[in-house]
């Protein structure tokens, strides 16, 4: 702290959690700002399972009273990011809201030095190739290329899925510190997706531990029945893991070693040449 700046107080702010939860401890105290966070808690009740909401459902979504969650959807809908309909009075996202991800996608490095890679290994493959980075105990698809052949069409760019249970997750965690990358694991909600999902906890270790040797890793109907995925790790300058590209394909078109023999070698070659080391 420069010797000029004023010396604050050593105070610690709850910030409030969705309801259910238990409050989160602020550790860089009065420099947080609730009322930004509570508006961003407004803002993530919205989703797939809750396209629209009305005053009441807002408030019990993001555990604020009635009046909180009043103030925070006018502002919200003031700055344009809400949408009120004027014969139901529920509230729905608008487009704007797709800004924060546009300006993101347009100005990472990472995502920027990794699309021609991706264009070239999907024009190769004609599978279905990704970029995926990791957030705490999730992946996030950051960009998608699209095969005929694709099977979900319900991920999408900002689509999150556990790491745990995904090719680009272990391969991204198989490149951290063994101890770090069994946190992450603790840290996750562990349970079967499918038949085939691997979420035991030493059997993760292991997985972890073979991706880290063999340098992709693999993921067979853990999360969806019939999908395939073949993923490594992109590392940054210091060798950590940023990111991850993956091929994804179908079960009923690729048996398993053939899914290694084919594209372990692409996607190791496509992620080396995007890694910063």
């Amino acid at each position: 702290m420069s010797l000029t700046e004023p010396r604050m107080a050593d105070t610690t702010t709850t910030v409030e959690p969705p309801i259910g939860g238990k409050p989160a401890r602020d550790k860089s105290g009065a420099l947080m700002v609730n009322s930004v966070e509570k508006a961003f808690r407004v803002l993530s009740a919205f989703g797939r399972q809750h396209q629209t909401l009305n005053l009441s459902q807002v408030a019990a979504e993001t555990g604020m009273d009635l009046s909180a969650a009043q103030r925070f959807t006018h502002t919200l809908t003031r700055l344009g990011y809400l949408h009120k309909d004027a014969e139901t009075k529920r509230f729905e996202l608008t487009a704007k809201t797709l800004d924060l991800g546009y300006h993101f996608i347009r100005g990472s490095r990472l995502v920027d030095r990794a699309m021609p890679y991706l264009m070239h290994l999907s024009k190769e493959t004609e599978e279905t190739v990704n970029l995926t980075m990791r957030d705490a105990t999730e992946i996030i698809f950051v960009s998608r290329f699209l095969s005929r052949h694709v099977l979900n069409t319900d991920v999408i760019i900002g689509t999150r899925m556990p790491a745990y249970c995904t090719a680009p997750g272990i391969a991204m965690l198989s490149r951290l510190p063994e101890d770090e990358a069994m946190a992450v694991i603790d840290a996750s909600d562990l349970k079967a997706y499918t038949p085939s999902t691997t979420w035991q906890r030493e059997a993760l270790r292991e997985k972890i531990r073979q991706a880290a040797a063999q340098g992709y890793a693999t993921a067979f109907e853990e999360v969806y029945l019939g999908d395939a995925s073949i993923a490594a790790p992109i590392l940054d300058h210091r060798g950590r893991p940023e990111g991850a590209v993956n091929v994804a394909v179908s079960c009923s078109r690729y048996g398993r070693e053939e899914v290694v023999a084919r594209f372990s070698a692409l996607v190791i070659a496509a992620a080396h040449a995007i890694s910063r080391v």
